[in-house]
């Protein structure tokens, strides 16, 4: 038997279906891009490789105070995201924190100025971030060093905006 030939609704058919596989697929691939950050998530990049961490966000005064403060324990993958409104001086310290942590101090494009290792539980002398400082991170104590975040790493998260060093899609 022969082919038989495709009618004009027939063929209006397929270019709806095109159409419409074009737009789930543009649809999906926003989607990933949108994936690509989140308020929940940070991702560092440098040339030791990418790491990704589950954080809580401290945005307001009475978050950034309280911190990590009385937790026995930090997932591994886990951290807290302290987010300022504008570049500044920070300064960070121990009191009522009773595990060891990595601060990762970060410029408003998302880099990595400074990284303050194993801060010891429960002390209270001020670690200094330095000036031009918008957000901190902060992870289980080592844990920055057995990866190799080190300056000039750099964080892609929502709070960096468009002019990031890493910016969100």
């Amino acid at each position: 038997m022969g082919k038989r030939a495709r009618s004009g609704r027939g063929l209006r058919k397929i270019a709806v279906r095109a159409a419409a596989a074009s737009l789930l697929v543009w649809a999906v691939a926003g989607a990933a891009r949108a994936a690509d950050c989140a308020e929940t998530r940070v991702d560092l990049r440098g040339d030791w490789g990418t790491a990704r961490f589950t954080v809580e966000i401290a945005d307001d005064e009475a978050e950034r105070a309280l911190g990590l403060m009385n937790r026995t324990h930090l997932a591994g993958s886990a951290g807290m995201l302290f987010v300022y409104p504008d570049p500044q001086p920070v300064a960070f310290w121990m009191e009522n924190t009773l595990i060891p942590l990595d601060m990762i101090f970060l410029d408003g494009a998302g880099r990595v100025k400074k990284v303050h290792a194993n801060a010891v539980p429960l002390d209270r002398t001020p670690i200094d971030g330095g000036p031009g400082i918008l957000a901190v991170l902060e992870i289980n104590g080592g844990l920055a060093g057995r990866l190799g975040i080190a300056p000039g790493t750099e964080l892609r998260h929502p709070a960096f905006g468009p002019d990031a060093a890493w910016p969100c899609d």
